[in-house]
């Protein structure tokens, strides 16, 4: 060891990793146990490192694919050649911390919260000067519980802070490490709110389209508050399923970029905007828009949340409540312009979308099956479900056909149609693009959400406008 140089301490949460291991154990309990949250309760009252400690025996947080942070880790490979010592000092649970020392290897002293003691703030800073007296280290940490540290430490480093914390830290010697991804763009926040994925409540306007009224201006703009209420609905639900699903998506060669999954938006963050964008969603509905769309919009809500927290993990179950979350907006739109929801529109669209969920979990299946994986990670399916899975879909997409074909000899289609029969050029279109869609899935030329790629696609979008042409004649 270069006895010259001081030792270097590294803070683990939000300075060594992008995340908080505390927050990470937390959410990972909640998603395999939603039925024991009484259990952190206790703990939290027997004590907070009784909590972290619980947490850390009942999880399995894989740390290889834990999001480090590479000006960190690359400040201490500088270190390492320059022979100095490297401690690992965080309130991160002794168990989590000596995992993750030993996946580095570059450690030569770990502490952390053990015994009762929580190693935070005033606590890990008496700590150190025991060890190596006060200005006897180097400290880099990220937060106010670092204060009492960098204010005893020789040299205080940071990863980017806000200018109001550098106002506190009473230590002349700071210095802050450069990290570009530090500071959350409006891309990642975008990003993170999915709202590509906004495209899917367009849905709402097909019981407008259906019974010939989208040219009503007043209907239109309950349509509008309608399709905001449901984004800011869905981006909800999305940022707890990124959350709750974290370690999953880290092992998945797409979903691993993601804000969360990439320690680009700190799990705080979205702890925090969640609900607010949950009460903006209903807020919206409750204020100006029909009970009907509220009461189908917390049915939606609910439905995502048991899909977050259980049935993504079951086969079938799975693919058919994706099918209902993509039907409850097309019921939602019933609602939302008191239209009477057609038994035909209904069924198209309950197997049209089962079709469209069983090619998502299709492509999942198929793009693990390219990396040699047998089993997706958090779902109930493995690679040698390939073949019945595409079976499943193209029958759901073959029989939507056949139920517009039914749709045309019906009663009330006269009603609505003077010329029904030109309906019939619709079905080989419909079903040109339901073969087209799974011929692609089976080249895994599909790597998109179904829904999305229909709507951006452009032979789908030719089809469509084909489609749309089609009932404009038969009118």
């Amino acid at each position: 060891m270069n006895n010259n140089l001081p030792p270097l301490v590294i803070d683990v949460d939000g300075t060594l990793l992008r995340s908080d291991l505390l927050l990470e154990t937390g959410l990972q309990f909640i998603t395999h146990c939603p039925y024991r949250l009484d259990l952190p309760v206790r703990w939290l009252m027997q004590g907070k490192p009784i909590l972290k400690h619980h947490l850390a025996q009942n999880t399995d947080i894989d740390i290889e694919h834990l999001p480090f942070n590479q000006t960190v880790l690359n400040f201490i490979t500088q270190a390492k050649q320059e022979n100095r010592k490297i401690i690992l000092a965080t309130a991160s649970d002794r168990l989590l911390a000596d995992k993750v020392a030993a996946y580095l290897g570059v450690f030569d002293e770990v502490l952390a919260t053990e015994n009762n003691t929580n190693l935070s703030g005033s606590l890990k800073a008496k700590a150190l000067v025991e060890r190596y007296g006060e200005k006897g280290f180097d400290y880099i940490g990220n937060s106010k519980d670092d204060l009492p540290v960098w204010q005893v430490a020789n040299k205080a480093y940071a990863v980017p802070i806000s200018q109001s914390l550098k106002r506190q830290i009473q230590n002349n010697n700071l210095e802050i490490l450069p990290d570009e991804d530090s500071t959350p763009h409006i891309k990642t926040i975008i990003k993170a709110f999915r709202m590509h994925q906004w495209l899917k409540n367009i849905l709402i306007f097909l019981p407008l389209l259906a019974s010939h009224g989208f040219f009503n201006s007043s209907q239109l703009w309950y349509g509008i508050l309608g399709f905001i209420a449901f984004g800011f609905c869905a981006s909800s639900v999305y940022i707890l399923n990124d959350l709750l699903d974290l370690k999953n998506d880290r092992c998945h060669h797409s979903k691993c970029k993601r804000p969360f999954a990439s320690g680009r938006l700190s799990i705080m963050w979205g702890l925090s905007v969640f609900p607010i964008l949950l009460l903006l969603s209903f807020l919206i509905s409750f204020l100006w828009l029909p009970e009907r769309f509220l009461m189908v919009l917390g049915v939606y809500y609910v439905l995502t949340l048991s899909y977050s927290l259980y049935i993504k993990r079951h086969i079938a179950f799975d693919v058919i409540a994706l099918a209902l979350l993509y039907t409850l907006r097309v019921v939602a739109g019933s609602a939302l312009f008191s239209i009477k929801l057609s038994f035909w529109l209904l069924a198209f669209s309950v197997f049209l979308f089962l079709s469209l969920a069983l090619v998502k979990r299709y492509t999942e299946l198929f793009n693990k099956a390219k990396n040699k994986n047998k089993k997706v990670s958090g779902r109930g399916y493995n690679t040698d479900d390939l073949p019945i899975i595409s079976q499943l879909g193209t029958a759901a997409g073959y029989i939507t056909v056949l139920i517009l074909a039914l749709y045309i000899n019906d009663a009330q289609t006269a009603l609505l149609y003077q010329q029904p029969k030109y309906i019939w050029l619709a079905c080989p279109l419909l079903l040109t693009w339901i073969s087209y869609v799974w011929i692609l899935a089976h080249r895994g030329q599909i790597n998109d959400d179904p829904v999305i790629f229909a709507v951006t696609n452009r032979i789908s979008l030719a089809i469509g406008v084909l489609i749309a042409l089609v009932f404009w004649v038969a009118i």
